[in-house]
């Protein structure tokens, strides 16, 4: 018997059929063991010592292929082509080493195949080969330094930037690309220019699109017309005059197509063309990789998906040429293209990304696929054909034209044109556009040059006379760059040569998930946590977000895997100069960290309001300066040097209509009752309120949500808002109100019935105001036979120590990681570590204390566990009252309206790398 190991049980179901009885395919599902996330796990002062763990989910499975491979002739690792797979085939070897489950006599092969298809995986089996070393100690490397720094850096993020969440070594650069982004279209002054465009008119009356270029003999720049009155001269000066073509130019050009996908330039035109966020393409495609049932066989239809290689095996050049000659014919199909990518430290060990079988077109698949596994197998295979197919040609034609203004003056015009003598390539696949920095024309987007290249021409000939039929002045403003796009960012990370086709995906969720950008119109925008992170890593760690700095340590690391750098020593030299860096702010008080930001966020935080005013002004006492504030429990704000005696507040930005506090206490109407509807600014930016405080009865309030201007805001709206929540109806079959309210994470419906709730997102806030009870009924029944979690349903919280059974009760006492920090927990009591005490040194009678002080406070509710938590801790974790460090200042922020909302259940985050029992790290290294 031979034991085959490959990572997805998908992968497994497809091999077995095609190996036979004679093996057995087993999944590792992923990774098998990590890093545990708690200090100690890599140790510099022991040469780098790395102390892996196997994960809990693993550990049956790894006790399953034991099993297997005791009984084995032969175990084949055959994990996935790339360095990944490479570490997971040397770590199932190491535990199963340590587990003395390889007999003497049981081989250990090592194979790698790019396609699941019966003839890949044949081909495979006959060239086994060992664990590549190098390619192992490449991963190592790249674990360590990740580790390294996120387990160093993001304490030091935590005491010195209260509210941030973590730093990577790649995450944070790609976060610095999005916040200099934002600073450019910050800086950017926008510019008034105008074209002049004349419509003319052949002899036949063919019409000539023309655009002014010269004026007496002198080329316009772009921003040469610069108002109305010098454009409007010009015009009349046209306007009815005679035009002369005064010379012809013609050019024959060829497009070549494009090579075929890499993982990057898959996420990008998935992207442009479907409307696919990275992490999507890669889930879609990781099916396409394992197999698809088609016609009761299950069918790999793609290479694999992580590669930067843009080669392609001359066997499956062979039969893509084979289907263009077929459907296309001779003439598409030249000579066999060859490619070679551009990207910086690409790996060029593994093919592009290619169907498995190019015969299998698909319109012939598609009705055994779901919608969006057709639409990028479509994407995919027309791709790989056009690569190979002939280029395009085109003949382009530019006719000077010439014209004596009514003002004396000599204008030369420019009609652009082009004719497509040969589509070639172009009749399959052309590569979708990324935003072009372009003008707008009074709303309208302009006629780029590109476009003008593509018009159609006339017959033209020099010494043709041409009328004019309509002479336009049109009016532009220069427009700052675009945000970056999951795609474009991908794109600047690649020609940057940070990161690595198998991180492009997950480091666009980590920055999401960590609340350090967001994504409004499928753009990346960043929030004032990351651009306050990003300010603090340039401030004082700048040399580690620099875009040379990262792409120099990926070129270390393809050192290592060419076995021509010894990982070790990239280890040494990086850490050396790290903890440099770190030691220089270990005395470094929160107030000069404060200074540093101020300097360099004044910009986006004041901006300059235009008119000679000081930007920094408190706009409520009238004379003490706004500065940057931190924080513990509600992280950065800003706030009146004069506090205490001027309470204002505001968060760091504001709407466009400048500094909100403008419209604090603004009047947007009045209710039935009389009662005023203002519009307020707090802490956590501007909300809407009914009327005033009297005595303790506090006013009706609602936050305004992201998305809604508070300048824009009506009353109407406003009231809608103070509706909140709304009862939709009484449940029909079960019983119980449904509500809609706002939450924390937007719109949402709520049913409550016997005690359980079930929340649903809604789509939009329009939706708060007009679901009706028929799709809420829907909706609610939806996600229930969905079986997933809820946004507000909260996983199983990390184990940061286990202590042990209770002395005296029995029954498990963990320390656990919780939204709020460290807590201890013992049937269903929860008590929270203080913030001075380290939690992995935490004791056994010290928790017990913490336990006690707790119950003495009144704690200990019962509360619904979340699912799969061993621990079952209560329904809350927020820290005690007891706490010192859960005592804050009280914000003025408003209470939502939406007093149902589910605030009090909504999940943790995933935690950073560095979340678990970092601080002993952090007060070791700082």
């Amino acid at each position: 018997m031979n034991v085959v190991i490959v990572e997805s049980a998908a992968k497994a179901k497809t091999i077995n059929k095609y190996l036979g009885p004679s093996y057995k395919v087993i999944a590792s599902y992923g990774h098998v063991r990590d890093l545990p996330a708690k200090d100690g796990s890599v140790e510099p002062d022991h040469d780098f010592q790395m102390h892996w763990e196997v994960d809990p989910k693993s550990q049956k499975i790894m006790r399953e292929i034991a099993d297997a491979v005791k009984k084995a002739d032969k175990l084949i690792l055959a994990t996935d082509p790339d360095r990944e797979g490479e570490a997971i085939s040397w770590h199932i070897l190491q535990i199963l080493n340590q587990k003395k489950a390889l007999g003497k006599g049981t081989e250990v092969e090592r194979v790698a195949f790019n396609a699941i298809t019966k003839q890949s995986i044949l081909a495979a089996l006959k060239e086994p080969r060992k664990i590549d070393e190098p390619l192992v100690d490449a991963y190592l490397a790249r674990r360590a330094l990740d580790y390294l720094v996120g387990f160093t850096l993001s304490p030091v993020l935590w005491r010195k930037l209260p509210g941030s969440r973590s730093a990577g070594r790649v995450q944070s650069v790609a976060l610095r690309l999005v916040c200099d982004r934002e600073a450019e279209i910050e800086a950017f002054k926008t510019e008034e220019y105008w074209t002049i465009e004349a419509l003319l008119s052949t002899s036949k009356n063919e019409d000539v699109r023309s655009r002014l270029v010269s004026i007496d003999g002198a080329v316009l720049k772009k921003l040469d017309i610069k108002d109305e009155a010098t454009a409007t001269a010009i015009r009349k000066a046209l306007i009815g005059r005679d035009f002369r073509v005064a010379s012809i130019e013609k050019k024959a050009t060829k497009r070549n197509p494009y090579p075929p996908f890499t993982t990057s330039t898959l996420q990008m035109d998935a992207s442009r063309k479907l409307g696919f966020s990275a992490k999507q393409t890669m889930q879609i495609a990781q099916r396409l990789y394992e197999g698809v049932d088609i016609g009761g066989e299950t069918v790999g239809l793609i290479t694999y998906m992580r590669t930067d290689g843009v080669q392609i095996v001359p066997e499956a050049v062979s039969q893509i040429r084979d289907v263009i000659s077929a459907e296309y014919g001779k003439n598409y199909t030249p000579f066999a293209r060859e490619y070679k990518t551009k990207a910086k430290n690409a790996q060029e060990a593994h093919e592009a990304i290619r169907p498995t079988d190019p015969r299998r077109k698909p319109d012939q698949v598609r009705k055994h696929l779901e919608k969006d596994q057709a639409a990028l197998y479509d994407l995919i295979w027309k791709r790989a054909i056009a690569s190979q197919m002939a280029a395009a040609d085109i003949e382009q034609t530019a006719a000077e034209i010439e014209a004596k203004g009514s003002d004396g003056k000599n204008y030369g015009l420019r009609a652009n044109g082009s004719v497509m003598m040969f589509d070639g390539f172009l009749r399959v696949y052309e590569e979708g556009r990324d935003d072009r920095v372009r003008t707008i024309e009074k709303g309208k987007d302009d006629t780029s040059d590109e476009d003008d290249d593509n018009r159609r021409l006339p017959a033209l000939a020099v010494g043709d006379h041409l009328k004019d039929k309509e002479v336009s002045a049109d009016q532009h403003f220069t427009q700052p760059p675009p945000r970056f796009s999951e795609a474009t960012l991908v794109k600047r990370m690649e020609e940057l040569g940070i990161g690595r086709p198998s991180t492009y995906a997950s480091t666009m969720a980590v920055l999401v998930d960590r609340d350090y950008v967001r994504i409004e119109k499928k753009r990346l925008v960043p929030e004032d946590k990351g651009r306050l992170v990003i300010a603090f890593l340039e401030s004082f760690f700048r040399r580690y977000v620099e875009y040379d700095f990262t792409a120099d340590l990926e070129e270390k690391l393809d050192l290592i895997s060419n076995d021509e750098l010894a990982y070790k020593e990239v280890l040494r030299d990086f850490w050396r100069d790290f903890m440099a860096a770190v030691g220089e702010i270990k005395d470094l008080r929160v107030g000069d960290v404060l200074e540093a930001l101020n300097e360099m966020l004044g910009p986006h935080v004041f901006p300059d309001k235009g008119d000679g005013s000081d930007p920094r002004l408190c706009p409520k006492c009238g004379n003490g300066r706004l500065s940057l504030k931190i924080s513990g429990k509600y992280g950065a704000f800003i706030g009146c040097g004069n506090y205490p005696d001027c309470n204002y507040t505001r968060q760091l930005t504001q709407s466009a209509d400048g500094d909100a506090a403008a419209l604090d206490g603004k009047i947007l109407g009045y209710d039935d009752n009389g009662l005023a509807v203002t519009l307020r600014t707090g802490r956590f930016g501007p909300y809407v309120q009914l009327g005033e405080a009297e005595g303790d009865e506090k006013p009706k309030r609602s936050s305004i949500p992201k998305g809604v201007d508070a300048a824009t805001l009506d009353f109407d709206k406003a009231m809608q808002l103070l509706s909140l929540p709304r009862d939709v109806g009484s449940h029909p079959d079960e019983g119980g109100m449904i509500t809609a309210g706002l939450g924390r994470f937007g719109p949402f419906i709520l049913h409550e019935h016997d005690g359980a709730k079930t929340y649903v997102n809604l789509e939009s806030l329009e939706d708060l105001f007009t679901i009706g009870l028929n799709r809420a009924v829907t909706l609610i029944a939806e996600k229930r036979a969905g079986g997933g979690k809820s946004r507000f349903q909260r996983g199983a919280p990390k184990v940061v120590k286990d202590l042990g059974a209770h002395p005296s009760e029995g029954g498990p006492v963990q320390v656990l990681e919780g939204r709020y920090g460290p807590y201890v927990s013992h049937n269903k009591v929860n008590a929270t570590v203080p913030r001075a005490k380290d939690p992995t040194s935490l004791t056994m009678d010290e928790a017990l204390a913490l336990l006690a002080e707790r119950i003495a406070n009144g704690g200990g509710k019962k509360g619904k566990p979340a699912r799969g938590a061993k621990a079952k801790p209560a329904k809350s974790e927020k820290p005690s009252k007891s706490d010192k460090s859960a005592k804050a200042a009280k914000s003025d922020a408003p209470k939502s309206s939406a007093a149902k909302a589910p605030a009090a259940k909504a999940p943790a985050k995933k935690s950073a790398p560095a979340s678990a029992g970092s601080k002993k790290l952090a007060k070791a290294k700082a």
